[in-house]
């Protein structure tokens, strides 16, 4: 489902971040980044090509929340991650990964976005 796709990956913990794109390579995405600050972030959504994102929703406590707001402006499905089990409004409808990362969950939420 994800074979093929290029995912970025916004995880500001470096161990975090190597798991997760692994993770996606084992199952035939292209991982891009990781980035692990917003400004970072933004200048990769702003160079386009990726086809999806994993948005930690705290980066080094800066929220993620304008990473988001330019992702859904360029229609880029993403998932939020977050050990805070929610994120408020206008985002709470977006896919939520939970910290820890489980790769399963990790895989399922990522292929949600390209099923439907």
């Amino acid at each position: 489902m994800i074979d093929g796709k290029r995912i970025l990956v916004v995880e500001d913990e470096f161990i975090v971040a190597a798991m997760l794109c692994d993770t996606l390579e084992d199952h035939g995405a292209m991982p891009v980044g990781p980035v692990g600050r917003v400004s970072e972030g933004l200048d990769v959504i702003a160079a386009g090509g990726i086809d999806a994102a994993v948005l930690d929703w705290n980066l080094a406590g800066e929220s993620g929340s304008s990473l988001a707001e330019a992702l859904a402006a360029r229609d880029v499905p993403f998932i939020i991650a977050t050990g805070y089990g929610s994120v408020d409004a206008p985002f709470n409808d977006r896919p939520i990964l939970s910290k820890p990362y489980v790769s399963a969950h990790l895989i399922e939420k990522l292929s949600g976005l390209f099923t439907g």
